[in-house]
């Protein structure tokens, strides 16, 4: 397998060797995508396509889908409707959920954000999504400046008053307390009090070019790799623990605990539901293009 945080776009190769020669993937070393692929990748899947993995954070694959690189991405259902054309949406091995949401932070509780600073760690993502939605809401008035920061910083940033407000993801919810800040709002409970669905956050996309029955394989695939990793849950241990940036043992179980569930599995009629729902309301807002009526239709 390779590491690497500057990927070099892949060089292309005929649709028909795909299946034969490693599929290049790339997703983040964080628990949840570790756990759900470390099955696969380490060849404990049947009749699996082998895998070539490349470790790197979200906003970094999404640019990669943008782009058209790798086979196989893990990126935000936010960047779906400028991919779909070359990407189809695989319906399983991605990340939705209930009460696992992100979380605005600020220093005093009960802050009021119009015409406030606030930092996201994308606005390529369903995190600014949803946060996007929220606001306009409940901040009638309107945020201020949106800067976007690396993820790591944003807490820190806050505590130190270098900005006003931070939208803060995965493990920040079990850990944000550490720096002295307060949560102001869960976007997931905003979403799930107004629609009724579950937060899509992640998703595994594949090029379409592979042709059909590659992709049908790989969803078999990603769906037999989550099924055996909640069989022998200590089996991916290592291979969480490796790569999640010192986190605590029992922090990574958490996020497991949140982010993989029956939607990983298959996003079934309600994921399906949730993706549009969070995709059509965020073009009625401007702040994607629309999709296609039959845009997420796999394979």
């Amino acid at each position: 397998m390779t590491e690497q945080t500057e990927p070099q776009p892949a060089e292309p190769q005929p649709a028909e060797s795909l299946t034969t020669e490693p599929l290049r993937i790339a997703y983040s070393p964080c628990p949840n995508d570790t756990f759900v692929f470390d099955a696969w990748a380490h060849g404990r899947v049947p009749g699996a396509p082998a895998l070539d993995v490349t470790f790197a954070d979200i906003d970094i694959t999404n640019g990669m889908a943008e782009r058209g690189e790798f086979d196989v991405l893990k990126v935000s259902y936010a960047v779906l409707p400028y991919v779909l054309d070359e990407y189809a949406l695989l319906p399983c091995g991605g990340a939705l959920g209930r009460g696992c949401g992100p979380l605005v932070l600020t220093r005093e509780p009960d802050a009021d954000l119009t015409g406030r600073t606030v930092a996201v760690p994308s606005e390529r993502s369903t995190a600014y999504l949803l946060f996007r939605l929220w606001a306009a809401d409940v901040v009638p008035g309107g945020v201020g400046e949106i800067v976007v920061m690396p993820f790591h910083e944003i807490m820190p940033a806050v505590r130190d008053g270098k900005i006003d407000a931070g939208l803060v993801i995965h493990e920040a919810r079990f850990t944000y307390q550490n720096y002295g800040l307060h949560k102001l709002a869960d976007m997931g409970e905003h979403w799930e009090r107004t629609t009724g669905l579950p937060i899509p956050l992640g998703a595994i996309i594949a090029k379409r070019s592979l042709g059909e029955q590659t992709l049908e394989l790989l969803a078999e695939s990603a769906r037999a790799s989550v099924r055996a990793a909640w069989d022998d849950p200590e089996a991916s241990r290592p291979y969480v623990l490796a790569h999640a940036q010192e986190m605590d043992a029992s922090v990574a179980d958490q996020h497991i605990g949140l982010y993989v569930n029956e939607f990983t599995a298959d996003l079934g009629e309600d994921g399906y539901a949730a993706v549009r729902g969070l995709l059509t309301r965020a073009a009625a807002e401007g702040l994607v293009p629309p999709l296609g009526p039959q845009a997420l239709d796999f394979p």
